[in-house]
């Protein structure tokens, strides 16, 4: 904990210290020593701490000229009291977002809007906006933008943020964070937008922006594979949730239990279930669904990822066709492997009550792994969840996003797309690190800085300075046409 001190009693320069060096004195007051003056600070205050203010006493004629301000590890500025109080003068520490003499000058402004409506995560926590605000940006954050993850209004003052309109956040931000793509045309000239907004691919929605002279910073793009861009992705991060979310959502709609159950009437046989994909959500699942004590089986065409799926615990289906991909993602498959693989799992899906797919190519429809036929060999009450549905399709034959529907043959199918965000506090809070490690990459001496020559920006930079931006040539950029 540091704590800035100017003009002091004696003259000096100003100075830093740490209180936990200077700290002694009984279990009311730790007293310490700057530039000759003494400093008290009340123990349960310290404990209390970043919760409520922080109060500096300094000894009667010692104070006049006395200016304390907390360090960048604090994110506070100072205001001070006259000298007409009796017994030691005090100097309070503390939330404001007023630049003073001893803060850094804000070099950009953050904004922080709501999500569209049904969407509960928010881009940036509290605890994020904190970091940024102690890195000298200034952060706008738009009234109840946080609520649906249980940050409050209070919540982002504390941490130094402005609460203001809608209006305000998007006029007065050079950098604006999302979950989900804002419209090109709430966004202005010269602003960056930061988040999950879309991919190179989605050329139309990419050159309003472009258009409107807006950067897009897309973490859809995010180079997964280097280990330097690990702390920002996104994907993973929201993924890894979703897989845990998919094997509490097919527990729930599962009429009987995942584990083996020991009961005075008899045993329960576990559940039987199936992951198909093991990429990040897959592998949570597999894990989940172990942990809760079903008897899971995996698969994925990618033949490393048999070890991976084996080391969890859970056994291996061979379907006997593979494809490797690039990326961290798996290769497709062509038409003949395609059917093959449906084929040889419409014959071994029969024997599992619950089926969890995962399995999904970025911006292009996602495989068909669940027939009809596949579907029809499941057993009533068998469950199926599709991590994969969405407007491009899914993985399940008849998965509609966000709909739970009943077969004909009595299996619940779920179209689970968006299962992150019925988790909005554990997705954001993950979400919200990715972001501030994004922002830390961009903002070089807390300018935004785009340098398509970085092997993550030339990736995730999507449009800049009015053009396109293109991965094959990051020289030269693509017009807008």
């Amino acid at each position: 904990m540091f704590v800035q001190a100017g003009g002091c009693c004696d003259g000096s320069a100003p100075m830093c210290f740490e209180l936990g060096e200077f700290l002694t004195g009984d279990q009311d007051h730790l007293v310490g020593e700057v530039g000759g003056c003494p400093v008290y600070v009340d123990q349960r205050q310290l404990e209390a701490w970043p919760h409520t203010d922080l109060v500096l006493d300094v000894e009667p004629g010692y104070a006049d000229g006395l200016s304390l301000a907390a360090g960048p590890d604090l994110h506070f500025v100072t205001r001070y009291h006259g000298a007409d109080r009796r017994g030691p003068r005090r100097t309070d520490i503390v939330n404001s977002t007023a630049p003073s003499a001893t803060t850094t000058v804000w070099s950009v402004v953050v904004g922080i809007p709501t999500e569209h409506p049904g969407e509960q995560r928010v881009s940036l926590l509290p605890e994020s906006v904190r970091k940024l605000v102690g890195r000298g940006a200034g952060v706008l954050v738009e009234s109840g933008a946080g609520a649906g993850a249980y940050a409050t209004d209070s919540d982002y003052a504390a941490a130094g943020a402005q609460v203001v309109a809608r209006t305000e956040v998007l006029a007065g931000s050079n950098v604006v964070t999302c979950v989900h793509p804002l419209e090109a045309a709430a966004l202005h000239d010269g602003q960056l937008l930061v988040g999950l907004a879309g991919r190179r691919t989605d050329t139309e929605a990419m050159s309003r922006y472009a258009d409107r002279g807006v950067t897009v910073v897309s973490l859809d793009e995010l180079p997964r594979k280097l280990s330097r861009a690990q702390a920002m992705d996104a994907l993973t991060s929201q993924a890894n949730l979703a897989g845990y979310k998919a094997v509490l959502v097919a527990a729930t709609a599962y009429p009987s239990a995942f584990p083996l159950l020991m009961t005075a009437a008899g045993t329960l046989r576990p559940a039987m279930v199936l992951v198909l994909g093991a990429g990040v959500a897959g592998l949570q699942a597999i894990a989940t669904a172990a942990r809760l004590g079903a008897v899971v089986h995996g698969y994925d065409v990618r033949p490393e990822a048999r070890g991976e799926i084996e080391s969890l615990g859970a056994k291996f289906l061979d379907l006997g066709i593979t494809s490797s991909g690039s990326g961290g993602y798996a290769g497709e498959l062509g038409t003949d492997e395609a059917s093959r693989q449906q084929a040889r799992l419409a014959e071994a899906i029969g024997k599992f009550d619950v089926v969890i797919t995962t399995a999904q190519v970025p911006g292009r429809t996602p495989p068909l792994l669940v027939t009809e036929h596949a579907l029809a060999r499941l057993r009533p009450g068998s469950v199926v969840v599709d991590l994969a549905s969405s407007g491009l399709g899914g993985n399940v034959a008849g998965s509609v996003p966000g709909r739970t529907d009943t077969t004909p043959y009595g299996v619940t199918v779920v179209g689970a797309g968006e299962l992150a965000g019925t988790i909005p506090a554990a997705a954001s809070l993950v979400y919200s690190r990715n972001l501030v490690s994004v922002l830390e990459h961009l903002l070089a001496d807390g300018r935004p800085t785009i340098d398509l020559d970085d092997p993550i920006q030339s990736a995730v930079v999507l449009t800049h300075d009015h053009h396109l931006v293109t991965p094959e040539d990051h020289d030269e950029l693509q017009p807008v046409r």
